[in-house]
């Protein structure tokens, strides 16, 4: 298996290389870079830059004026009343603890600044609001439904103004939020995911944080495990567990000769949920490798000698690290062949491997569970599903038949003999079984759904309703999948046609930026890099082999298909039919077919 993942790190690192972008380098959203320029000595990297650091440099200005909020909570209003003229700083109205939140935006064009007859400056900013980031570090929905903000801009000596002159700008009439745009939101804070137990109990589940890079390091350790004790964001909690109620951190965490002491006060002393918290700890604090004890209250004590081996015996993803290829070709599923990545058999019976358009494929411990989209009579489509040893010898036809039915998708369940997945079928999302039975399953949000991915541990899926991306957990208990409500997720991108998950809290998206074009997007909708500013047609099939701590990448693999043609990501070449293997080749004369609808085995 190692020999297989080293090929494929070798074809995506040599595909990352010739696009002109270092192997070892994560892709960076596209976007104005650092929000200092000037002054930049000034400050220490994690804090945002100053009032004057910008000079009498008027965009520049406002660029750090829209990151001045970053930082600590605690200190975010004093920082941005920095920027604020004195006779102004009161029409900022401060909010106090856990009711502090800044309002995330992003600019949808460069800052309108336009000079005023009495030598103020007046200013646009055209805005899309992306969320509500609180002091727990979790980005939640926007409030705010402002499309711009408008405030003046003064000199720091202007006319008939009292006291003593000083050097740069003030913002006059200021908004009574506090704002920070995308691009200080990356430059300031860290992406932090922490661990919650899904609500079975059986599997992490990952949930978006960010945190200061101004926190110390001796307290990083004490701010996750408040975050863990405060519970998970909204969206997510209906698929997974809290702490039990009243858990309490006993003073801050401390760190003795490379080992952290956690000492908690948690209800009903229970050791087995004191080893649950520090597995959750363990991948939470990915960058500690030492020791962690933790104790209660009552002198339980759960001690972990070594992080990184408690993480590598206790992984937090079902994955494997031989991803392989398929695609869709003459009405039947084929392996596909790439240099440098090994292939395999096609997991299927020939009996059940015909007739189909598209297919969703996954592996449960020994087992391959499949679901194959095939034609049915009257142009219709259904949906067939199966499972068992490596290959599948039975399929079940659904009872329904339907006119569209999108990528199937299976849940990577705890209990492979209870498998489930989710399928969109004439604009609606059902779940199946490996039986071929099928249920629609409601959601809390109006429109036609025309995509859905499910996380690589099974308890969060990706929506496309409507044409706008939606996040919704998902709840297992009791055999029954369901989803709990639906948040929407602001994305640049519209019309919306395509999504898969790309990493542990990113996704890719397909829909149009203009152009028909292909995006990575953090769950949250804040953090966007540009895979394929135009694609040339609609993306109507997309399938991913996500990044994750377990099987390292440097990227995700992606594979997509637009007017009839299948592509694969970083390498940006067409998937040929010399590529495709266990196939006849075409008589003389004949055109070959495309493969289409490729998709990844894992």
């Amino acid at each position: 298996m190692r020999r297989v993942l080293a090929g494929v790190l070798g074809a995506v690192l040599l595909a990352l290389t010739g696009c002109g972008i270092p192997a070892n380098t994560e892709v960076q959203v596209d976007g104005s870079g650092p929000a200092v320029e000037a002054g930049a000595s000034s400050f220490r990297r994690d804090e945002p830059p100053s009032r004057t650091a910008s000079g009498d440099d008027r965009e520049l200005f406002v660029r750090n004026y829209l990151a001045a909020a970053a930082g600590e909570p605690e200190q975010a209003y004093p920082r941005v009343k920095k920027f604020i003229a004195p006779e102004n700083k009161s029409r900022l109205q401060e909010k106090q603890g856990s009711e502090i939140a800044v309002n995330v935006v992003r600019l949808t064009e460069k800052p309108v600044i336009t000079e005023n007859a009495n030598g103020f400056f007046s200013v646009r900013l055209p805005v899309q609001q992306i969320g509500l980031l609180r002091a727990n570090g979790v980005l939640g929905p926007p409030v705010a439904t402002d499309k711009e903000y408008r405030f003046s801009l003064r000199g720091a000596g202007s006319p008939g103004q009292d006291g003593p002159a000083e050097a740069g700008l003030f913002v006059t009439d200021p908004p009574n939020v506090l704002l920070l745009s995308v691009d200080a939101l990356r430059e300031y804070y860290q992406t932090s995911p922490v661990y919650f137990w899904s609500s079975d109990q059986s599997r992490l589940v990952p949930d978006q944080r960010y945190l200061p890079l101004a926190v110390p390091h001796e307290r990083r350790v004490s701010e996750v495990v408040k975050w863990l004790i405060a519970g998970p964001s909204e969206w997510l909690s209906a698929g997974v567990s809290r702490l039990p109620d009243r858990t309490a951190l006993i003073n801050n965490a401390t760190e003795t000769d490379g080992r952290w002491d956690v000492t908690l006060d948690l209800p009903g002393d229970d050791s087995r949920r004191l080893a649950q918290i520090g597995t959750q700890l363990a991948w939470s604090l990915p960058e500690l490798d030492g020791q962690l004890q933790l104790t209660t209250r009552n002198q339980s004590r759960v001690f972990i000698d070594d992080l990184k081996k408690h993480r590598l015996a206790h992984p937090v993803y079902p994955v494997n690290d031989n991803p392989q290829r398929y695609a869709v070709y003459e009405g039947a599923v084929h392996p596909l062949a790439f240099s440098g990545e090994a292939s395999g058999p096609v997991p299927l019976a020939a009996e059940v491997n015909r007739n189909v358009v598209s297919a969703g494929l996954s592996r449960a411990d020994e087992r391959v569970l499949a679901a194959l989209v095939v034609d049915a009579p009257g142009g219709r489509r259904r949906l067939v599903t199966g499972s068992g040893p490596d290959p599948v010898q039975v399929g079940n036809p659904s009872a329904q038949t339907f006119k569209t039915i999108g990528r199937p998708v299976w849940l990577r369940s705890p209990d492979p003999r209870q498998p489930y997945g989710l399928v969109v079928a004439d604009g609606n999302l059902w779940r199946f079984d490996d039986r071929g039975r099928m249920e629609q399953v409601p959601l809390n949000v109006p429109g036609p759904v025309t995509a859905v991915a499910a996380s690589l541990e099974g308890h969060r899926i990706a929506l496309v309703v409507g044409g706008a991306l939606h996040l919704a957990a998902v709840n297992l208990d009791g055999g029954v999948v369901t989803p709990g409500p639906a948040r929407r997720v602001a994305t640049s991108l519209t019309e919306l046609s395509a999504v898969d998950w790309a990493g542990e809290n990113t996704l890719v998206l397909a829909g149009t930026a203009g152009r028909s074009a292909v995006y990575q997007v953090s769950i949250d909708g804040a953090l966007e890099t540009p895979l394929v500013a135009d694609v040339g047609a609609r993306v109507t099939h997309l399938s991913t082999y996500p990044t994750n701590p377990v099987v390292r990448l440097p990227s995700a693999l992606i594979m997509y298909e637009a007017n009839g043609v299948a592509y694969r990501y970083p390498q940006g070449d067409t998937i040929r039919r010399d590529q495709v293997l266990e196939v006849t080749p075409p008589p003389n004369g004949v055109r070959p077919g495309s493969p289409t609808a490729p998709f990844f085995l894992f």
